[in-house]
């Protein structure tokens, strides 16, 4: 009998020694989630504080921590950005922002924001509103030493809300815009990647841009002194004062029949404008000159380019071919995707762009 009951005991206790370790590893982790969203807190709030120092004000209506056990999640509801320094300074606001990162992968934050956002001079009502299905974003890295900051919108639009109803002015299915550190550091001599896709998309720039178009761009930014926070004119006046360079690696667009890819290096003159030369290889764009009226043909009167655009759809329809002939003439005859095209320069020189021997116009300085 003495025998069967210290084999209970025994038992017994071999049961609560599992139990105890469950507990401790419990209570571990749990004191270890806490120390990690209170760093993350500390560490959110220094940024703040140092975006703030340089003119970008950021701030939450109400703000709440959650995520336990595996995640820090950090809602803002009420987000608003105030950018003072940027020229003109504006105003950003969000109906809320939910930041989320792994307690086992703490350099890398995922956030989802909730729009509308809208957009606003200081102190005014909202001038842009712009909404989605679903907009993402991710940073690698610290907020001090940021690796890769990416953004993907479904479904996005961007309303003008000034007048008595909102209009249109973008709208894209898919819109990305992906930033990396390819080399240095964001405190000496980095090397900027951009990328930018949209999928879908039409802008009220152009009666051109009303037909959907998708875009793809990678570039490389070289010649940043740093990547501290300042205005773009800024970082652009750095490029040129270091003889650096925009490296357009590729640039994609597609709209219809019409297709073209362009890569090339640009510069920056003193008075800050583009300097340089794209190779720009295209197919069907013979079908776009009766819409653009060869604006620069026309001398960017805006009479004369449309009778301009006029003749060339009458020389199209009475000799189907024609301009597809002309076309020729702007470059040389190659094959793209398995379709005839025309590779030609894009050239800027002194704020001028000129494609082929076709002088397109002036473009503003960028700083």
């Amino acid at each position: 009998m003495t025998h069967d009951t210290g084999a209970r005991r025994r038992r017994s206790i071999g049961w609560l020694i599992p139990a105890l370790i469950v507990v401790i590893v419990v209570a571990g982790w749990s004191a270890f989630w806490f120390y990690a969203a209170e760093r993350a807190r500390d560490t959110m709030a220094g940024w703040i504080e140092r975006e703030a120092h340089a003119g970008r004000v950021y701030a939450c209506g109400q703000q709440s921590l959650g995520g336990f056990p595996f995640r820090i999640e950090i809602r803002c509801d009420g987000a608003t950005a105030s950018f003072e320094k940027a020229r003109p300074p504006v105003t950003l606001a969000a109906r809320s922002i939910l930041a989320a990162v792994q307690v086992y992968q703490p350099t890398l934050v995922l956030a989802e924001i909730d729009g509308p956002l809208t957009v606003a001079d200081p102190g005014q009502s909202a001038k842009l509103s712009a909404n989605w299905a679903l907009a993402q974003l991710s940073l690698r890295g610290t907020p001090r030493n940021p690796q890769r900051v990416s953004m993907s919108t479904n479904k996005l639009t961007l309303d003008s809300v000034g007048g008595d109803k909102p209009d249109r002015v973008f709208a894209a299915e898919n819109a990305q815009l992906h930033g990396r550190l390819a080399s240095g550091t964001v405190r000496e001599n980095p090397v900027i990647d951009i990328a930018a896709s949209l999928k879908a998309a039409t802008a009220r720039i152009h009666p051109l841009a009303a037909t959907p178009f998708d875009f793809d761009g990678d570039t490389r930014l070289i010649g940043l002194r740093n990547f501290q926070p300042k205005s773009w004119a800024e970082r652009f006046k750095e490029i040129q004062q270091a003889n650096g360079r925009i490296e357009v690696r590729n640039m994609r667009l597609k709209q219809g029949d019409l297709l073209a890819v362009a890569s090339g290096n640009l510069s920056l003159t003193r008075q800050g404008f583009l300097d340089g030369e794209l190779t720009v290889t295209a197919t069907g764009i013979e079908k776009l000159l009766p819409a653009l009226g060869i604006e620069a043909l026309a001398r960017q009167g805006g009479n004369r380019n449309q009778r301009l655009g006029a003749a060339l759809s009458l020389i199209d329809q009475m000799a189907p071919g024609a301009i597809s002939s002309a076309v020729s003439l702007l470059g040389e005859p190659v094959e793209l995707e398995g379709r005839k095209a025309t590779r030609m320069p894009l050239r800027f020189k002194n704020g001028f762009a000129t494609l082929g021997p076709v002088k397109l116009g002036q473009l503003p300085p960028l700083f």
